[in-house]
């Protein structure tokens, strides 16, 4: 495997054809700083978008990657839109704030904006021809998804590769999407198998046409969310601060490929914010090097990312499958919402805007909560969080989580008691502040996956102990959005 992609030309001459191409279909690469601060970038078009449908492959669609459409994805916004959670929600006095992912193009979701990132420097280096390559997209759901949507915009054959327990409304997405029903590659077991993924790839790369765009290597995950997710964020915190005395106090996102969680690397960098990492407690890998089985779908495990900056991250938060799973029933139902409108106290408005959370967008929500009591937070500080989809891509796992949890019976008694114990009840157990050693301890475990099993050299896996190379990942940046202008 190529370890980092430089912003370097590898073959001028065979870029001609597919620029010929990609003239000829109208399609234009944004580029990474007009994905930072779209607005002034693409407010001209304003008018022209507004008519692009955006859950098609229209190549339009390419200047929707990013944080700031609007409700209905066809506009654009100056602040990303984002949720407020009251006290009466989330039990602690800290504001808990969360960025909507499901405001993205195609997928209703964040992973297509990593695999643009991924896939475009790819081909405008040269490293990648879409007329004789296949992209093959591994992930657990929603970045694989992005990959197959990207690809079809960008005139690429793409594949997607995913475990076979993830949740059906993905499988249906994506069978209306590939090119062939050859294209989606179920591979065992569920969330916490990715070491099957990455056997599957490895099979699938012994055909030379095949380009693997693995999430949880591909440092364009990473730049892309430090630079343009870690923009949006901070955009959003500025819009609450205001004048006021606000402190960005800590940024939460669930392990998954860890490009999300580059995001804090930008928010630490200009606000001094701490990070932490959720990952599940049945699968608590980086709390206790542990193993074992979840669906909190989304934060693929039982490994350490290659693209985790893991000597800057500050804690490790570990919270059960039941959490996400009983409060996407109480958010979600009937009577959930009538136990939170009537007994909570909140406004309608507000329990509508719950169903914009899916399965590890609650699962980021119960860790910025758990780190609000750690830290012991006031009024005055904020954490910030991302919902990386909506309930919507979650409809089936309701029938499961009712009757594994609750015997089929919900009602707003056995709301309230979910309620109570998940959300309310949130503690300050299985999570980890981070020491030197403890830092140490979560970085050597990635050896063994990424040294051991998928070939990366010594110093390479080394390098990335120093905070200057995932520097230089951000600094490269303005010499690719050079090479997407000259192609």
């Amino acid at each position: 495997m190529t370890f980092v992609f430089k912003p370097d030309i590898i073959n001028e001459e065979a870029l001609k054809p597919v620029r010929e191409a990609f003239q000829n279909y109208n399609i234009r690469l944004p580029l990474f700083a007009e994905l930072a601060d779209p607005v002034p970038a693409f407010s001209a078009l304003a008018t022209d978008m507004a008519q692009v449908d955006p859950d098609t492959a229209d190549p339009r669609n390419l200047l929707r990657v990013h944080w700031h459409n609007d409700a209905s994805r066809t506009g654009l916004v100056d602040v990303p839109e984002h949720i407020v959670l009251p006290s009466e929600l989330t039990g602690v006095e800290a504001k808990i704030v969360v960025a909507l992912g499901n405001r993205f193009p195609m997928i209703h979701a964040h992973k297509v904006l990593p695999a643009y990132a991924c896939l475009v420097q790819r081909l405008v280096s040269g490293n990648f021809n879409p007329y004789s390559n296949r992209a093959v997209w591994p992930s657990t759901g929603n970045y694989c998804r992005g990959g197959v949507a990207i690809s079809r915009i960008l005139e690429c054959h793409g594949v997607a590769v995913l475990p076979e327990g993830m949740s059906q409304e993905r499988f249906n997405w994506l069978e209306s999407w590939t090119l062939s029903p050859n294209d989606i590659v179920r591979t065992p077991g569920t969330e916490s198998n990715v070491k099957e993924i990455y056997d599957a790839c490895h099979t699938l790369s012994q055909q030379p046409e095949n380009v693997i765009l693995n999430q949880f290597a591909e440092f364009a995950n990473y730049a892309v969310h430090r630079a343009v997710t870690g923009a949006a964020l901070a955009k959003i915190f500025e819009s609450l601060k205001g004048e006021g005395k606000m402190k960005l106090a800590g940024f939460v996102s669930a392990s998954g490929s860890s490009g999300t969680l580059a995001a804090g690397d930008h928010l630490k960098q200009t606000y001094g914010t701490d990070i932490a990492v959720v990952e599940a407690l049945e699968c608590p890998t980086l709390l206790l090097n542990g193993y074992g089985e979840h669906n909190i779908q989304g934060i693929g495990d039982k490994h350490v990312p290659l693209i985790h900056n893991v000597m800057n991250t500050d804690y490790v938060i570990a919270l059960s499958e039941a959490g996400p799973d009983a409060l996407n029933l109480v958010f979600n139902r009937p009577e959930g919402q009538a136990y939170l409108k009537d007994y909570r106290g909140l406004e309608t408005d507000l329990i509508e805007t719950l169903s914009n959370f899916g399965l590890s967008s609650i699962a980021n929500i119960l860790g910025a909560i758990k780190l609000a009591k750690y830290q012991k937070l006031g009024s005055d500080d904020v954490v910030i969080t991302l919902a990386t989809d909506g309930a919507d891509m979650y409809s089936t796992e309701q029938p499961k989580a009712l009757q594994k949890y609750f015997g089929n019976r919900f009602d707003t008694i056995v709301a309230a008691q979910a309620f109570g114990t998940q959300m309310l009840g949130a503690s300050t157990d299985n999570m980890m502040e981070l020491s030197r050693l403890d830092k140490e301890r979560i970085f050597n475990l990635g050896y063994y996956t990424w040294v051991e099993q998928q070939g990366v050299s010594v110093a390479d896996f080394d390098s990335r102990r120093d905070q200057s190379f995932w520097d230089q990942l951000v600094d490269d940046l303005p010499r690719w959005d050079a090479l997407i202008k000259a192609f």
